[in-house]
């Protein structure tokens, strides 16, 4: 950057004083204009880039230092150097302190006032480079940070899919678990920052799913009791697997995955906690999960249609569900069938009646029941 290019801007009340100023300014190379006073020099300034501002201090109307907390307010890049007729130590510590560049008092010395510009701009010129490296250093580390969480995101996604793909081959049962969750705890009135760890914790909640035998997970009948007592286990199983985490993404999602079967009645599994014992993730992903099963065509079951599934919900409030929460879904439904549009299964049969739905009069068994 040519110092030299730099227009000045030189305010006082003196005529003589401002074609002086102006003359020694342009005989070393700089383009300067003059104002009389603090308004003058605002009107100028928004007609005009300026890279450096002199102001006298002491001026009809508003003071130099009014001019001063103007320009840092709104003129951030500009450098300002300060101006009085008295050498007093008290005011040029002030205006220092209130960001001017430096301080020279009247009348002039030449090569005082030309050092002083030069320090002003060079400093100037720094302060910009060190301002632009740090924006460019902010992005940079914005985006290596958007590329870890995405990375971590992608990779609990992953994880969630190997649970899923051995019990249901669509996989969007997952993401739309994530949506529905954080559609949810958002109407709930939860932070944006629980929210965004629910939307991706969430899609963990079957992960335990991994630690089951195929042979339970893709018959395509009826279970029976002890099959039943062995698929129960994938709560604690994904607890296990998630838990104990430096991540506070993979805890929220053991905590889900050990409580998304809990009933709000205190009849669920694994612990058979009940109300607001049932930590609010579990609760939320309880009523996530069953709408999502219930509307979802499975191996053993085909799809059922919305209405019928919000009457479920509607009848299992304090029962299997937190009421609250069930009146917040209804309130989302909106949102939620859009989240369901969005990410559809190729294979599931939407909307389809009650008549091919396998035993959903039996709603408080996993595999013999509506909520699976």
């Amino acid at each position: 950057m040519d110092l030299h290019s730099e227009n000045i801007l030189f305010v006082d009340d003196d005529e003589s004083l401002r074609g002086l100023v102006r003359s020694i300014l342009t005989r070393e190379g700089y383009s300067c204009k003059t104002a009389t006073c603090v308004k003058e020099a605002l009107n100028i300034l928004k007609m005009e880039k300026f890279s450096l501002l002199i102001s006298d201090i002491k001026m009809p109307g508003k003071s130099g230092m009014d001019l001063l907390d103007e320009v840092n307010e709104t003129y951030k890049d500009m450098a300002v150097i300060m101006a009085t007729g008295v050498n007093d130590r008290t005011v040029a510590v002030r205006s220092l302190h209130m960001g001017a560049f430096g301080y020279v008092t009247k009348p002039f010395d030449r090569n005082e006032l030309i050092i002083n510009v030069i320090n002003a701009l060079r400093r100037r010129k720094l302060e910009i480079e060190s301002r632009m490296h740090n924006e460019e250093l902010e992005a940079l580390v914005f985006s290596r940070t958007e590329e870890l969480r995405f990375s971590r995101e992608e990779t609990i996604h992953k994880l969630a899919r190997a649970g899923e793909f051995r019990d249901n081959e669509t996989a969007h049962h997952t993401v739309r678990m994530g949506h529905y969750c954080e559609i949810l705890a958002q109407s709930a009135g939860q932070s944006h920052e629980f929210c965004q760890k629910l939307k991706i914790a969430a899609q963990l909640h079957d992960v335990g799913k991994i630690g089951i035998s195929d042979t339970i997970l893709l018959k395509p009948g009826r279970l029976t009791k002890s099959e039943f007592e062995e698929i129960k286990k994938h709560a604690e199983i994904g607890y296990r697997i998630l838990g104990g985490s430096r991540s506070e993404v993979l805890n929220l999602g053991a905590v889900v995955a050990l409580t998304h079967h809990e009933k709000f009645n205190g009849s669920g599994y694994p612990e058979g906690i009940q109300g607001d014992a049932i930590p609010l993730a579990g609760r939320i992903c309880a009523v996530c999960d069953v709408f999502d099963a219930l509307t979802s065509k499975r191996v053993y079951k085909d799809a059922m249609a919305v209405e019928e599934a919000l009457g479920i919900l509607k009848k299992e409030k304090n029962e299997h569900f937190d009421p609250e929460l069930v009146d917040l879904f209804l309130k989302e439904i909106e949102k939620i069938l859009g989240v369901k549009a969005k990410f559809v299964d190729a294979s599931n049969i939407f909307g389809k009646g009650p008549d091919n739905f396998l035993n959903r009069n039996d709603l408080h068994e996993k595999r013999n029941s509506s909520c699976c």
